[in-house]
């Protein structure tokens, strides 16, 4: 008698991931079954999933152009964050470090 009832309380749980319904048996805790959502189609033509490869191609080359950008100036941003801490240590004296030792 405990099967029969167990079918009845079968609920539907909502995947929060990819939207698919899932039914749940919660004596065993087991997924009955699976019914997957329906994904709706990513362009309606050809011409509109063409011109959107087109402008991703534009985005990636502009990504391209900011990296090596960056990566130009990073030498000189480099080189002027080495001579300040050059000018830093010049301008503090180097002083020996205080042993445990010295200390007693």
């Amino acid at each position: 008698m405990a099967k029969a009832s167990s079918k009845a309380e079968l609920f539907e749980v909502g995947c929060p991931c990819c939207g698919a319904v899932l039914k749940v048996d919660p004596a065993t805790r087991a997924v009955i079954s699976h019914v997957a959502a329906v994904k709706p189609k990513t362009f309606a033509d050809f011409d509109a999933a063409a011109k959107a490869m087109r402008e991703q191609e534009g985005r990636k080359e502009s990504l391209f152009r900011q990296a090596v950008d960056a990566e130009k100036n990073k030498a000189d941003l480099l080189e002027k964050k080495f001579q300040e801490a050059v000018k830093k240590a010049k301008e503090t004296p180097d002083e020996p470090r205080i042993r445990d030792f010295d200390l007693d």
